[in-house]
C-alpha cells in the first residue's frame, strides 16, 4: 500500500502503537482509537486531557524520542512536516504515512485511506458524520474574505489550500485566491495589511492568537470575525461540527 505521496508503507496487522506528528490526525486518533496513540507533538492540543509522550515540534520533531516509542506508523502530513524528519525517520527504519491535504474533498478521501490502508482499521463513525455535514450544497453568499494567519509581517490564506476550499464550501470566496491579489499564487502571502481588499476578515486563534483586543482594529473598514482556528483550519473529528460553528459566528455578519 502507498501513502498520499506514493510511498510504500508496510503492515502485517492492524497499527497498534502511533505517533502523530500532526494536531489535526492527532486528535482523530485519539477519538478513534486512544489507546493506540503513543506520542504526539507538543502543538496537539486537542483532545485537551491528551495523556501521551511529547516529542516536540512539527517542523522540529525529536526523532530519537520517536524511536524510543517503537511506533508501528508515525502519521504525518506534507505540509506540516518537514521532509527531512520524514526521511531520516523512514532511514532508521519507521514506516511514515504521509497525507496530502489541500481540499475538504482530499481529506475526507485521504483520511478514510489511512484509517483502511494506513492503519488497518474501520471508518470511524465521526468521520461519517463530518462527510454528511457537508454534503449540503452552501447557500451562495458570495462576500469575499480576507483570513490573516499572522500579524507583522501579515500573511493571509491563498490558493490551494485547506481552508480557502472550506470556506468556499461556505459560500464564501477567499480573496486572496484571486491572481490579481495574489499574482504568485502563493499558498500564505505576505501583504500590507493596509491593502487587504474584502467585504469581511476572519480572525482565527491560531496560528498568531487574534482575539477582540489584538487584530480587528486592524481593520477600521472592514467588518471582522472572530473565529476558532481549530474549525477554520483542521481537518478530523472537529469537521463534526465546524460548518455549524461558522455558519453561527457568520450570521448576522
Amino acid at each position: 500500500m502507498n501513502d498520499d505521496l506514493g510511498h510504500p508503507v508496510s503492515r502485517h496487522a492492524p497499527a497498534r502503537r502511533i505517533v502523530s506528528l500532526v494536531p489535526s490526525l492527532t486528535e482523530a486518533m485519539a477519538a478513534t482509537r486512544p489507546e493506540a496513540l503513543v506520542g504526539a507533538t507538543d502543538w496537539c492540543t486537542h483532545p485537551a486531557d491528551l495523556d501521551v509522550t511529547r516529542v516536540r515540534g512539527t517542523k522540529n520533531p525529536d526523532r530519537r524520542a520517536v524511536l524510543a516509542l517503537k511506533p508501528d506508523l508515525v502519521i504525518a502530513n506534507r505540509e506540516e512536516n518537514r521532509e527531512l524528519d520524514i526521511t531520516r525517520l523512514r532511514d532508521a527504519g519507521v514506516q511514515v504515512w504521509v497525507t496530502v491535504i489541500e481540499t475538504l474533498d482530499e481529506a475526507f478521501a485521504s483520511m478514510r485511506r489511512m484509517f483502511t490502508d494506513g492503519l488497518g482499521w474501520d471508518v470511524p463513525d465521526w468521520l461519517v458524520e463530518a462527510e454528511a455535514a457537508w454534503q449540503r450544497p452552501a447557500d451562495r453568499d458570495g462576500r469575499r474574505v480576507a483570513i490573516p494567519i499572522w500579524r507583522d509581517p501579515w500573511m493571509v490564506v491563498g490558493s490551494r489550500t485547506f481552508t480557502g476550499d472550506l470556506i468556499s464550501r461556505l459560500g464564501l470566496v477567499n480573496a486572496y485566491a484571486d491572481p490579481v491579489l495574489n499574482p504568485g499564487q502563493d499558498r500564505y502571502p505576505h501583504v500590507e495589511v493596509d491593502d487587504i481588499d474584502a467585504d469581511l476578515v476572519l480572525l482565527p486563534d491560531e496560528p498568531y492568537v487574534f482575539t477582540a483586543d489584538d487584530g480587528p482594529e486592524a481593520f477600521p473598514h472592514i467588518p471582522t470575525v472572530l473565529v476558532s482556528g481549530r474549525v477554520l483550519t483542521w481537518y478530523g473529528p472537529s469537521l463534526v461540527t465546524a460548518r455549524a460553528e461558522l455558519e453561527s459566528a457568520l450570521s448576522g455578519r
